[in-house]
């Protein structure tokens, strides 16, 4: 840092860069896996670097968990199994156990650390760790997806770090074709598909590669998300039938029975009209 009272990140990829200002670095830890880094900042609350990228803040996160978990939950059907393929920080399965219909959420990640370090840190993110319904491992989401039973899950979550490091087979054929296998017919996969600004190549490629392990219509709904590259972020749905309807219920999204402050009926049909070069890069 070369001002000690700001954090930056830099992207250079999208040749950007983003700073908060910090007063101080409240803890870290080298897992066997990567390296977590905790400050407090002036305006944003605590943040989360893992390997010098900025994870989460305590300010904004809200808007990236919500539309991980709410669009998926309502437009299945009826969505009782959901499991969850990274997600360490909790904050995702927290918004997906506010469902009432859910029986079972299962986490899968594959560094305890982020866990422990958001426990400490980010304790409102993790209030439903407890929940009888939850069930935390800490373990490889890869190896987890091709072990599951053929039909078993309803949604299935990426809740990754960008396509490098432990987080680099989630975005391929193979682990793809593990989801499209444990997903029941009507399920749905979810998948964190970065800028839809300056990485919508990689959307591109994410749906090739999610086309090829058999899925046959994508919904890419955008999102804002301050801390990430370019601001501007979004989640990919995935189902197995081609030409598949995308609608929710739109009903049971208006009369949730669970505050949200991102998310709601109007903001996930808002989400749905893609700005005209988005919809042109990804057919529509």
């Amino acid at each position: 840092m070369p001002d000690a009272r700001w954090l930056h990140e830099c992207f250079d990829k999208t040749g950007s860069a983003i700073g908060f200002r910090v007063e101080a670095k409240l803890d870290e830890v080298r897992s066997p896996f990567q390296h977590i880094e905790i400050y407090r900042s002036s305006d944003w609350g605590n943040v989360m670097l893992i390997d010098g990228a900025m994870m989460l803040t305590s300010r904004d996160n809200f808007l990236y968990h919500e539309m991980m978990a709410h669009p998926a939950l309502f437009t299945h059907p009826d969505p009782r199994r959901v499991v969850i393929i990274g997600g360490g920080d909790c904050g995702t399965l927290r918004e997906v156990l506010r469902h009432p219909g859910v029986e079972q959420a299962v986490q899968c990640d594959i560094d305890e650390q982020v866990t422990r370090m958001a426990e400490k840190y980010f304790p409102e993110l993790c209030e439903s760790n407890g929940d009888p319904r939850a069930e935390l491992l800490w373990d490889d989401g890869i190896a987890y997806m091709a072990h599951c039973a053929p039909a078993s899950v309803d949604i299935v979550i990426v809740d990754s770090t960008d396509p490098v490091g432990p987080a680099e087979g989630l975005f391929n054929r193979a682990f793809f074709e593990s989801c499209h296998r444990a997903l029941k017919d009507d399920g749905i996969l979810v998948q964190q598909s970065e800028s839809p600004l300056a990485l919508l190549d990689l959307i591109q490629a994410l749906r090739a590669e999610m086309g090829k392990a058999g899925f046959g219509s994508f919904q890419t709904l955008p999102f804002p998300q301050p801390c990430y590259p370019t601001g501007w972020w979004s989640c990919t749905m995935a189902k197995k039938a081609a030409n598949a309807s995308f609608a929710f219920r739109e009903a049971d999204a208006r009369a949730k029975p669970f505050p949200t402050r991102y998310y709601s009926a109007d903001v996930h049909k808002g989400a749905q009209a893609l700005p005209p070069f988005v919809a042109e890069a990804l057919g529509g």
